[in-house]
């Protein structure tokens, strides 16, 4: 039986990156259909990939589809991250700092799904929540990692690194003005750091080492006779 609950939460943890992948499938294909959309009575077409942010086809003809992957991509993130906290509790103090950083991901996701960007502030926290929150948490995985799991360590810390840098940069880049002109690049570089935060995340949850199960403990019964 302890053998069949570690396989059954092993499984459990691949649930973060098919999330990972309903999620990326979704705006890849949505964006190459979205004629455009309306924000605060603004008409903001063609859609663009290069300009637009993600949230952007979470309005007009493709608003349903996209929400519906930002809510069920965050549960799958999200079920599958719950799955590997024994695994980083393990870990000790860093590695549960860790995953309840990246837990968060899940629940960013879901949160950008129900408040679409005319809910602007609202969704700017479920969008830091999703991004630059699970981005610290890869930092202490590479901690908690780095001397039983030296690569899974350099995943952490590189990935964590990565997406913080990304995100200052689509920050400091992006332009609501322009974007609605469809101009600059923040659309691409919000998809790089949307990726590297996936990929680094799904690598993670699935890749720590399951917890040995505790052998049973030995019944003794006294013999009558």
């Amino acid at each position: 039986m302890p053998a069949t609950t570690t396989r059954r939460a092993l499984d459990a943890t691949l649930l973060t990156p098919i999330g990972a992948g309903v999620f990326t499938v979704a705006w890849l294909v949505l964006g190459a259909i979205s004629p455009g959309y309306e924000l605060f009575g603004h008409v903001i077409a063609p859609y663009s990939w290069i300009a637009q942010p993600v949230s952007g086809l979470g309005l007009g003809v493709t608003a349903g589809w996209m929400n519906a992957a930002f809510i069920v991509g965050g549960v799958l993130v999200a079920a599958g991250t719950v799955a590997a906290i024994p695994r980083w509790r393990a870990l000790g103090g860093r590695g549960t700092t860790a995953v309840v950083l990246m837990s968060a991901m899940g629940l960013g996701m879901i949160v950008c799904g129900v408040f679409t960007l005319e809910s602007m502030m609202i969704h700017l926290s479920g969008f830091l929540l999703a991004v630059p929150v699970p981005a610290l948490g890869f930092v202490f995985a590479a901690a908690a990692t780095r001397s039983t799991r030296p690569r899974l360590a350099v995943v952490g810390a590189g990935g964590g690194i990565l997406t913080l840098v990304l995100f200052a940069i689509f920050m400091i880049t992006f332009d609501a003005t322009g974007a609605g002109g469809n101009a600059g690049i923040a659309g691409l570089t919000q998809r790089c750091l949307i990726t590297v935060a996936l990929v680094t995340q799904s690598l993670l949850v699935t890749s720590v080492p399951a917890v040995p199960a505790r052998p049973p403990r030995p019944s003794f019964s006294r013999e009558t006779g």
